[in-house]
């Protein structure tokens, strides 16, 4: 068989280019798995703004019902398939003249009806509970209904249209899917503040990397990104080489002569997946270090708050009377801890204001009893539970990523970019009080 010269010396290049391009999806689910290995597991009562990683169940007090299966659930999507089948005959002139026939059998599934709703739910686990949004999140939900039916079934018309498609067998297929209530999730996303409540949900958000409610398990989806590295990675270098032998079969070259190129076309494809995989490395314990890094700046803005607030709270107790000299004390210690530094770095500690407010009421009863006073404690009281809350996410992150720098190969890559660990916060008295939550205001 003769192929053009010119054409058969592109075919090596197309074939680098398609393996190429099997090693970035390659290297993109790579960096999805460890994004999902990298994120620890928080419980709900440790959830702070930042992309985070929890398991539950889905909760709600008003439930969706969903269309086919009934059944109480927090998103479901549903579709009914018509079947049809046609014979078509072709008629056409062949280039002497001759007129020739042919019949063909067509057939398969139209779309006749579909929807889908979802609503907001909670996410409980043992610690309590956090708001989710699905609203723009990948869902994986499971199967909750698959039929296909004849028209003498009542389900035909039942759940489908009244109406047929053109040439169709009245064989209808109905199919849905739903996150059902109670059912256990794996969800990761972006963490912000309740507008409501002191309190994080779960939402969209264009910045985050990944917003994800699966019915799946955390071991499932990185066994299956998993597969898919090593799968596109392999199919990349078979194609790389694929490429040199169809060049050598077209241009009836003997490819057992062309081994050496053979294995420097594979040896030029792994270089390359090598240096993609510890570039997708060290970018991932790159994103650890920056998360680490916005769980601290979070602790801050919360403690620069909270030192907004200690002037108002020295005016309320000066309006009073003359506080005394440990009480002075005391408030300049407070005012002071704006300048508090992060763990590992020599500065000013800081420590919870929730005990100190108890004591000044306990020295000043009238304080009680005033409206400035009280909504001051209010704000100083969410405060410290906003400080608990980023002081919780930033040791768990810390804690992750000072592991990531000790395991193989990882430390290695670590090691290359000089990357340190992380020393984890300590800080007395700060506790996150309980939320209460009505699962029928959802």
């Amino acid at each position: 068989m003769n192929h053009h010269p010119e054409a058969v010396q592109f075919v090596p290049l197309i074939g680098g280019v398609f393996a190429l391009v099997c090693l970035v999806f390659a290297l993109r689910s790579g960096k999805r798995k460890r994004l999902i290995d990298n994120i620890p597991t928080s419980k709900s009562s440790g959830v702070f703004i930042g992309l985070v990683e929890l398991k539950g169940t889905a909760e709600s007090g008003k439930p969706l019902i969903s269309y086919l299966a009934g059944q109480p659930c927090v998103q479901y999507q549903w579709r009914v398939e018509e079947h049809w089948s046609r014979t078509v005959t072709e008629t056409d002139t062949d280039s002497n003249g001759k007129t020739r026939t042919r019949t063909r059998h067509e057939s398969g599934w139209k779309t006749v009806a579909d929807g889908a709703e979802m609503a907001t739910f909670y996410l409980q686990d043992d610690g309590g509970v956090v708001l989710v949004r699905p609203e723009g999140a990948k869902i994986e939900p499971a199967t909750s209904f698959d039929e296909t039916c004849g028209a003498s079934d009542p389900l035909y018309y039942g759940k489908g249209p009244p109406e047929a498609v053109m040439d169709s067998d009245f064989r209808r297929r109905f199919t849905e899917t739903a996150i059902p209530l109670h059912a256990e999730l794996y969800v990761m996303g972006q963490a912000r503040e309740r507008q409501d409540v002191v309190a994080p949900e779960i939402a969209q958000d264009s910045r985050a990397a990944m917003f994800l409610i699966s019915t799946r398990t955390e071991q499932q989806i990185s066994s299956s990104l998993r597969w898919s590295f090593w799968g596109l990675t392999a199919l990349g270098l078979a194609l790389c080489v694929i490429g040199f032998i169809l060049k050598d079969k077209m241009s009836d070259a003997d490819p057992a002569s062309n081994i050496t190129t053979y294995v420097l076309a594979a040896a030029a494809y792994l270089l390359a997946s090598a240096m993609g995989w510890v570039w997708m490395v060290y970018n991932s314990l790159i994103d650890l270090r920056q998360r680490m890094r916005q769980g601290w700046s979070q602790v801050d803005v919360q403690l620069k708050r909270r030192h907004d607030l200690i002037p108002n709270l020295v005016e309320s107790v000066k309006g009073l009377r003359d506080y005394e000299q440990n009480l002075q004390t005391e408030l300049a210690g407070l005012r002071g801890q704006l300048e508090a530094t992060p763990p590992g770095v020599e500065g000013t500690d800081y420590r919870a204001c929730g005990k100190f407010l108890i004591a000044i009421q306990e020295r000043y009863p009238e304080l009680k009893a005033q409206d400035s006073f009280a909504k001051l404690r209010r704000n100083l009281t969410d405060t410290e539970q906003r400080i608990a809350l980023a002081r919780g996410y930033f040791n768990e992150i810390a804690t992750f990523y000072n592991t990531r720098l000790e395991v193989v190969p990882d430390r290695f890559v670590a090691a290359l970019g000089g990357l340190k660990p992380q020393p984890l916060m300590a800080a007395n008295d700060f506790e996150r009080a309980p939320v209460e939550v009505n699962l029928v205001d959802v």
